[in-house]
């Protein structure tokens, strides 16, 4: 057994939570022979299991107003997997306890994350810390972005309003030394401060060249500013967000760094298009993971997804504020398997499957600083953002269709130029995104409804602070003493 095997064994003994769906408690029993760890080195081993590896994609997805019923049978799918892609479609809370693309088995993966990070905060904080430091900076970015996602999924949205009283998640800071412990969900506005107080300090620590071969895989300079984007975007710290997101970019027109899917990837072949959009020479890919799930098998699959009327509503020719066509392919031979190639999967066996994940990637920095300029009322930089993206992603850029204006904006969305430029900017990113639930999180931080109506006779509406919004605690983790979200 290899050194990085044995840490992460020990880890998994040792850490908040198990990982593999169903949450089995916060805290496990502590092994009395877990490896030491007693180098820089060794800790950096350590920490490439302080990520997530596993995916919110499949239940993301469903939710979001990016699935239709397709009305298709589960042939060929993994039945649990189909299960999730209905009851999510359905905003049901996950009956299953245990499998891939949970919700649970997120929440179990961030904080097994989370107990990583931590213990490899005791290992930099030693007498020769000051040799720790870019450890230090990546395990407390790995646990602010967990924390993050986990806030972002099961607790409300950030409002300053109410973030002070809202329930939010707990905030685990410590290896635990017990077996059972008191957990605090406290408010969404203190898991804000502690995600923003791990961020700042996190992002002074970091240095890319810890990360050898692989920095995608690694929260570097370039990946804490992204994140730092999102988090602003989130905390409706809009200048924030254009700083960090023009971090990301440097000198560098952001036009040089999205994918080119007019004269790039409109070029190539299916199973070339999949590989590259999760390589790490890809400029866009800023923060990648290998995860395990279904979705890459079978995401095209699933009977609520990308059907019919939504390849008529959003990616029929003339139907975006451009008036020009998407240059990014739908294939499938019928809506039952519209899809977009994106994933490989890279699974050794047919019952599972391990893959490549973007997690932080330029389209979306770009648009969410487009859209942060528009809030701060800098409507020509918000304008020459979402002209960045177009001249990479419609068709006919350059020849009939040319830069968006002031007037096209308003025209086409009836609405004032800061709404309409903030419109344009969700649409972007949604195509961009579209089949890696990406979607969901501007549903969530914006209060966007959604309704969903399927041939079975369900038909919901998502209104706003709809309680369905919060994915559900695990109910394990009602006996250890930590409030549900509301039903």
């Amino acid at each position: 057994m290899t050194t990085r095997k044995k840490l992460i064994i020990n880890l998994l003994l040792a850490g908040v939570v198990t990982g593999g769906g169903g949450c089995k408690k916060f805290l496990s029993t502590l092994p009395d022979n877990r490896a030491v760890i007693t180098t820089p080195e060794q800790t950096s081993l350590l920490l490439t299991s302080a990520y997530p590896h596993s995916s919110y994609m499949l239940f993301c997805e469903a939710m979001s107003d990016n699935a239709e019923d397709k009305g298709n049978s589960p042939l060929g799918v993994d039945p649990n997997s189909f299960q999730i892609n209905i009851e999510a479609f359905k905003y049901q809370d996950e009956l299953s306890t245990t499998g891939y693309d949970l919700p649970i088995t997120y929440f179990d993966s961030c904080y097994h994350a989370i107990a990583v990070a931590n213990q490899a905060l005791v290992y930099c904080n030693n007498a020769d810390s000051n040799n720790y430091s870019a450890q230090k900076g990546e395990a407390l970015l790995c646990r602010a972005y967990a924390h993050f996602m986990l806030a972002t999924l099961f607790a409300k949205s950030y409002n300053p309003a109410t973030a002070a009283t809202d329930p939010g998640v707990p905030y685990i800071t410590t290896v635990e030394t017990q077996v059972f412990g008191t957990y605090d969900r406290k408010t969404v506005q203190y898991d804000y401060d502690m995600i923003e107080n791990d961020l700042v300090r996190g992002l002074s620590l970091i240095q890319d060249a810890s990360y050898g071969s692989a920095p995608k895989f690694h929260f570097t300079l370039q990946a804490a500013h992204a994140f730092a984007a999102r988090f602003y975007l989130f905390k409706q710290d809009y200048a924030q967000v254009v700083s960090h997101a023009s971090l990301v970019f440097g000198s560098s027109d952001p036009s040089t760094l999205i994918r080119d899917q007019v004269t790039e990837y409109g070029t190539k072949q299916y199973n070339q298009i999949a590989i590259d959009y999760t390589l790490s020479t890809e400029s866009a890919n800023i923060l990648l993971q290998e995860g395990d799930s279904y979705w890459p098998t079978y995401y095209y699959q699933y009977r609520y997804g990308y059907g019919q009327n939504l390849n008529v509503q959003l990616f029929s020719p003339g139907q975006n504020v451009t008036g020009g066509t998407y240059a990014v392919i739908t294939y499938g031979s019928t809506p039952q398997f519209f899809n977009f190639p994106k994933f490989v999967n890279s699974g050794y066996a047919s019952f599972t499957s391990n893959a490549v994940f973007p997690l932080l990637s330029m389209e979306e920095v770009l648009m969410n600083r487009a859209e942060a300029y528009a809030r701060l009322q800098n409507y020509p930089a918000a304008l020459a953002d979402l002209n960045a993206w177009v001249s990479k992603n419609i068709k006919e850029y350059g020849t009939t269709i040319g830069d968006l204006t002031n007037s096209s904006l308003t025209s086409y969305y009836g609405q004032s130029l800061q709404a309409s430029l903030i419109d344009a900017a969700l649409d972007f990113k949604r195509v961009s995104y579209f089949q890696e639930g990406l979607r969901w999180f501007d549903i969530l931080r914006l209060n966007i409804p959604v309704q969903h109506t399927s041939t079975d006779g369900f038909s919901s509406t998502l209104v706003a602070d709809d309680d369905r919004r919060l994915l559900q605690f695990p109910l394990q983790a009602a006996q250890e003493g930590v409030p549900l979200n509301p039903r």
